[in-house]
């Protein structure tokens, strides 16, 4: 049974990397579909029932049906609290959908972008629609149609633009100078740091002129356009993604601390203890007893 659940899981990794999409009912999930690289796909799920869904640093208890966007760069995890769960998931990487000359509509959407919603409630007019469009997506997978990949690729963005007409149009707002543009860049690619999937690739970027180097600007200029538009200075906001990202990984893997102090950039883990306890007032020992 282990031999055989191994093989599912390769085989389910293998062809969602080689075609960079996949759709399925979650009914028909197994275990191969959590062992993907979460890192490389975004993720819609439509379900029925009750679950809780842990979000970056926080926490959505959610009834009835929600359609869910999941951002590889933002950490999350999900909780099935119904006996009966049901409903449909697609994964897709972004380069699936950069074929597409509308993809722009994945990155300003409210749903994927820093900040935004993941999670919409859905009514039961709006689950019936939705549910033919994913229908019609794990139908076409299986097709020899020679062009189904453009195809999925419109009913996903039907999916993104259904879902625009159910949010509040002060979600669209985009920056609208220089200063704003620059933090805004500075928070996204923050967020592409996480999360983090492996010791052996820790992250990169965890101060100021890190981020000012990458972004080939003046870390003054960073702070004070940052500063400015979040009333936060960058440190702050580094610091506080770099504690989620700890918690993360001390509630949800089995990495030891050397491990996460590693992989979260520290060169001891005695820099990573006094960091965790200096932010969150408890050491990573004693919060991951607490948590977990």
């Amino acid at each position: 049974m282990k031999e055989k659940t191994v093989r599912s899981v390769s085989e389910f990794n293998n062809e969602l990397k080689l075609k960079g999409f996949k759709a399925f009912q979650i009914e028909d999930d197994s275990h191969a579909t959590r062992i993907y690289s979460r890192k490389d796909f975004f993720k819609i799920c439509l379900t029925t029932g009750h679950s809780k869904i842990h979000y970056a640093d926080k926490s959505f208890d959610q009834h009835g049906t929600i359609l869910f966007f999941g951002n590889p760069h933002i950490p999350y995890s999900w909780e099935t609290i119904s006996t009966q769960y049901t409903g449909y998931t697609i994964l897709f990487s972004e380069e699936f959908l950069k074929q597409s000359d509308r993809s722009e509509s994945l990155h300003q959407s409210p749903f994927f972008k820093i900040g935004g919603t993941p999670v919409l409630h859905i009514s039961e007019e709006q689950r019936l629609f939705l549910n033919t469009l994913f229908q019609k997506m794990i139908e076409e997978q299986k097709s020899d149609y020679a062009y189904k990949d453009e195809l999925i690729r419109s009913y996903i963005q039907l999916i993104i633009h259904e879902s625009l007409k159910l949010q509040p149009s002060e979600n669209h707002n985009e920056p609208k100078n220089g200063t704003a543009r620059i933090a805004s860049v500075f928070l996204e690619l923050l967020e592409r740091q996480f999360p983090i999937e492996s010791a052996d690739n820790p992250l990169t970027m965890s101060t100021a002129k890190d981020y000012a180097e990458n972004l080939n600007i003046h870390v003054n200029y960073l702070n004070r356009a940052v500063k400015e538009i979040t009333g936060r200075s960058t440190t702050s906001h580094i610091t506080e993604r770099i504690t989620t990202e700890a918690k993360a990984l001390l509630q949800h893997t089995d990495w030891n601390i050397a491990e996460i102090a590693y992989a979260l950039g520290f060169e001891y883990p005695t820099y990573f203890n006094n960091f965790f306890k200096k932010h969150t007032n408890t050491n990573p020992k004693s919060f991951r007893e607490t948590e977990v």
